[in-house]
């Protein structure tokens, strides 16, 4: 008999004492993530930042990273894997930054995204408020009881109700979402259980049916919009543009926890940072 799937179920549901180093890990991985937008600025190279996020998280005593670092400026951050992290920072490009810090095995996943020169342009703006709109909607789904999907869903409709709005999709929202329009800017699920590993084990359906979310569970929640740069079905000034937020939040019994939640993500939080705020 395998024990496999009773120890991934042990796995889903975490303890006190293991909630207690997955806020430890996600603590530091945030102070990263901040130090990075402190030190951005054009002419960088991405791995110049990736060396100042391993350097908050050893600094902080967490010597393992849960998983490679993306650093993914411009149209780099259209690759969703991307880890080359060998680019140059240009100014008016935003930085994708997805990583996080281990603590004693114990997972954090972060990925926020920034304009290099500290200020949004007014296209990146409009997709980077859409996309936390649409982050925002799907944490609010998550609670005892709620179905998996639930969360994903209600990002696919924010998103592809605000990608008509800016006319990137045309047609009826309700017909677009049928037919998986918005797949061609969000391809991926809202995210993934998180623990001792970062895509962590633990099944996402029972009996062919989503499963219930319980207290205890340890999810990432991360939409993202990616515009490639050789999309011609949009106006230029969208093209390029690669954004994604991601936050660990903790089922409870109340509702959910955001562990993640030390990093700015507003646009007016991630300017005031950058500017020395």
């Amino acid at each position: 008999m395998s024990l496999e799937h009773i120890l991934h179920e042990m796995r889903l549901f975490k303890s006190a004492e293991e909630l207690k180093l997955m806020r430890r890990a996600g603590e530091v991985s945030a102070a990263g993530h901040v130090k990075a937008m402190q030190v951005c600025q054009p002419g960088l190279y991405e791995y110049e930042i990736e060396a100042e996020l391993i350097h908050q998280f050893v600094k902080h005593g967490l010597r393992a990273v849960a998983y490679p670092s993306i650093v993914a400026a411009g149209k780099n951050a259209c690759v969703l894997h991307y880890t080359d992290n060998d680019g140059k920072l240009k100014s008016g490009d935003l930085l994708l930054i997805d990583a996080g810090a281990e603590c004693d095995h114990y997972a954090a996943d972060i990925t926020r995204t920034f304009p290099i020169s500290g200020r949004f342009t007014e296209p990146q703006r409009a997709l980077y408020e859409l996309v936390l709109d649409a982050q925002l909607a799907a944490i609010e789904q998550i609670k005892p009881g709620a179905a998996w999907h639930l969360a994903h869903d209600a990002s696919v409709e924010v998103l592809t109700r605000g990608l008509v709005k800016l006319g990137l999709l045309k047609g009826r929202v309700p017909k677009l979402i049928k037919d998986e329009k918005y797949k061609q800017f969000y391809m991926h699920r809202i995210g993934h259980w998180l623990g001792m590993d970062v895509h962590d084990v633990g099944d996402y359906k029972v009996d062919k049916e989503w499963r219930l979310l319980e207290p205890g569970m340890v999810m990432t929640v991360e939409p993202g919009l990616y515009i490639p740069a050789d999309c011609d079905s949009v106006d230029k000034k969208w093209r390029g543009i690669g954004i994604r937020i991601e936050d660990d939040v903790l089922v409870t019994a109340e509702g959910y926890e955001i562990l993640t939640s030390a990093v700015p993500k507003t646009v007016a939080e991630i300017e005031a940072v950058m500017q020395g705020g």
